[in-house]
C-alpha cells in the first residue's frame, strides 16, 4: 500500500500443484508428525533422572512430544492438545483413578484466562462488525500512519498508559488493544493466513505481544502474578514489595526495552510496508466516507470502557474474566453482536480448546510433582557459587522453565517460593533484592512461548505470524530480555542499597 492506500487486496486464484510440490509437501506432513514422536519416545525410553517416579517422567515425554508437535504443527495445535490431554488421561499419567483423569483433563476449560482470551476475541469481533475498530484504526493511522515505525511506537505507548491501572495483559493487550489493531493490517492490503501478512500485520502482531510482556514486568499491578509474588513473598521471607520499590528498581530495564523492541523488531522482523505518505490523507478520507459515528459505535464504546472500568477499578468487587463475560453478555443483549455471529467466530473456539488443553497439560507437569524436582535439583548446583554467579544462574534457570508453564499464575505457584527459598541461603544480597530479583521476570518470560502469558495465544493465534517465526522470535527476544535484565538490574539494585 506504501504506492496505493486504497487499493484492495486481489485474491489470488489457486491451482493445483505440480507433482513435485504435492511430493515435498507430503515429506513435510511426515518430517511434521515424525518429530514429535521421535522426541517423545526417545524421552520415554531413556532411564528416568534419579529421583523421579517413572510415570512423572512419561509424562514428561508426552508433554515433550505434544510442543515439539506445537513447533512442526502436522495438526493444528488445539488438536494437538486435545490429543495430548487424552493421551494422558487414558494412560493415567497424572491421575491413577479414571474420574480424578476426567476431571484434570477437563480442567482447563474451567479456567479464567482461557476465558478471558475468548471474550477478548468477542470484543474483537464487535469492533470489526460496527466499525469501531476500523474507525478507531483511521484515526491512528492518520495520525502516525506515516511510517510503520511510527504505529509500533503507539503501540508501545498506549500498552505503557494502560498497564499501571490494569492487573491484566490479557484484559490489556488482548482485550483493548488486539481488537483495535486487528483492524489496521487490512487496511494496508495486509491479510492473516496469506502470503500478505508480512506487509504490515506480522509486524504490529507481535510488537504489541512484545511490548506487553515488558510493560507487564514494569509495575506490581500490571500483572496479577506480579501481586501473587509480592503476597508470597510477604509470606515466605516477610519482605514487603511496595507500589515504588518495585516501580523504580525495574524502570531502568523496562524503559530501555520499551524504547528498543519496536525498531529492534522492526529491523529483524521487518514489516514489508515501511512509509506510506499518502496514508494519512486517504485515512482521513475513508474516515469521512464512514461518516458520524453510528448508534451501534457509541454502545460498545461504552461496553468497552465499562469493561476497562471493572478490570481497573472493580478488580475487588468483581473478576476480570467475569467482568468481561458480562461485557460480551450485554453486547449480545444490546445487539451489537448476535449469538449466532459468536457461534460462527471459528477463530475463538479454536483459541479456547488449544489454550484450555495447554493450560490442562502445563499444569499436569505441577501436579506429577516434575517441576519440585527441577527446583530441587537445582539447590546444590547453586549453593557453593558467588553472589553473581548464583544470581545469574538462579534467575536463567527461573526464567527458563517458563517454557514448561502455559500460566505465570502457575509458574508463580509452583517455583517462586521455592527458588526464593534457595536464593535467601546465598550471602551478599538482601532479601529483598532477591525477591526483587526473582518477581520481574514474570512478564518479560511470557514472550518464550505461544502459550507463555495470557495475550499469546491471541497473537498466536489471529493469522499473521507463522509458528515457526513465533518460536523463533521468542527465543531471540527472549534472551535479549534476559541478557538486558540481568546486565543492568543487579548493578542497578546495588546502586540502590536495596
Amino acid at each position: 500500500m506504501s504506492q496505493n492506500p486504497t487499493r484492495l487486496h486481489e485474491p489470488v486464484t489457486s491451482t493445483s500443484a505440480p507433482p513435485a510440490q504435492q511430493t515435498k509437501r507430503r515429506r513435510r506432513t511426515v518430517a511434521a508428525w515424525a518429530a514429535p514422536i521421535i522426541a517423545g519416545i526417545a524421552i520415554a525410553l531413556a532411564p528416568a533422572p534419579h529421583g523421579l517416579p517413572l510415570n512423572t517422567w512419561h509424562y514428561f515425554a508426552l508433554f515433550a512430544a505434544v510442543m515439539v508437535g506445537i513447533i512442526t504443527e502436522p495438526i493444528p495445535a488445539a488438536a494437538l492438545g486435545l490429543v495430548g490431554i487424552v493421551v494422558a488421561a487414558v494412560s493415567g499419567f497424572v491421575h491413577p483413578s479414571t474420574s480424578q483423569s476426567a476431571l484434570w483433563a477437563l480442567s482447563g476449560f474451567a479456567n479464567g484466562t482461557v476465558w478471558l482470551i475468548f471474550a477478548a476475541y468477542i470484543f474483537s469481533l464487535g469492533y470489526s462488525k460496527t466499525g469501531l475498530g476500523k474507525r478507531i484504526a483511521l484515526m491512528l493511522i492518520r495520525a502516525m500512519g506515516k511510517r510503520t515505525l511510527g504505529l509500533g511506537y503507539a503501540i508501545a505507548l498506549a500498552d505503557l498508559a494502560l498497564s499501571p491501572f490494569m492487573p491484566s495483559n490479557t484484559a490489556r493487550s488482548g482485550g483493548t488493544i488486539f481488537p483495535i489493531l486487528r483492524n489496521i493490517p487490512e487496511l494496508y492490503g495486509s491479510l492473516p493466513n496469506d502470503e500478505t501478512a508480512r506487509k504490515i500485520g506480522a509486524y504490529l502482531m507481535y510488537t504489541a505481544l512484545a511490548v506487553t510482556c515488558v510493560t507487564s514486568s514494569m509495575f506490581v499491578t500490571a500483572l496479577a502474578p506480579n501481586v501473587l509474588a509480592a503476597d508470597l513473598a510477604l509470606r515466605t521471607i516477610h519482605v514487603t514489595l511496595s507500589w515504588t520499590d518495585w516501580f523504580k528498581g525495574f524502570a531502568p530495564v523496562g524503559f530501555l526495552l520499551l524504547a528498543i523492541v519496536p525498531i529492534l523488531l522492526y529491523k529483524i522482523y521487518p514489516p514489508q510496508t515501511r512509509e506510506a505518505p499518502e496514508a494519512p490523507r486517504w485515512a482521513a478520507e475513508e474516515l469521512r466516507k464512514m461518516g458520524p459515528i453510528s448508534d451501534k459505535e457509541i454502545t460498545l464504546l461504552a461496553l468497552v470502557l465499562l469493561a476497562l472500568i471493572l478490570w481497573i477499578g472493580g478488580a475487588k468487587y468483581i473478576d476480570a474474566t467475569i467482568a468481561a463475560i458480562l461485557v460480551v453478555t450485554l453486547m449480545i443483549i444490546l445487539r451489537v453482536v448476535t449469538w449466532n455471529d459468536i457461534l460462527a467466530n471459528t477463530q475463538a473456539w479454536n483459541v479456547l480448546v488449544w489454550f484450555a488443553t495447554l493450560v490442562t497439560l502445563a499444569g499436569g507437569l505441577a501436579e506429577t510433582k516434575f517441576v519440585d524436582w527441577i527446583a530441587q535439583s537445582l539447590a546444590p548446583i547453586l549453593s557453593h557459587r558467588g553472589v553473581i554467579m548464583a544470581a545469574v544462574l538462579l534467575v536463567a534457570a527461573f526464567f527458563l522453565l517458563h517454557y514448561l508453564f502455559a500460566s505465570i499464575t502457575a509458574h508463580v505457584s509452583a517455583l517462586f517460593q521455592v527458588f526464593l527459598v534457595v536464593a535467601i541461603t546465598i550471602p551478599g544480597m538482601s532479601r529483598l533484592a532477591w525477591a526483587l530479583l526473582l518477581s520481574y521476570p514474570l512478564g518479560l518470560m511470557g514472550i518464550l512461548t505461544p502459550y507463555g502469558t495470557g495475550p499469546s495465544p491471541i497473537y498466536y493465534g489471529c493469522g499473521y505470524i507463522k509458528g515457526k517465526d513465533f518460536w523463533i522470535l521468542g527465543l531471540v527476544l527472549g534472551l535479549l530480555f534476559f541478557a538486558v535484565y540481568v546486565l543492568i538490574e543487579l548493578p542497578w539494585l546495588a546502586f540502590l542499597k536495596i
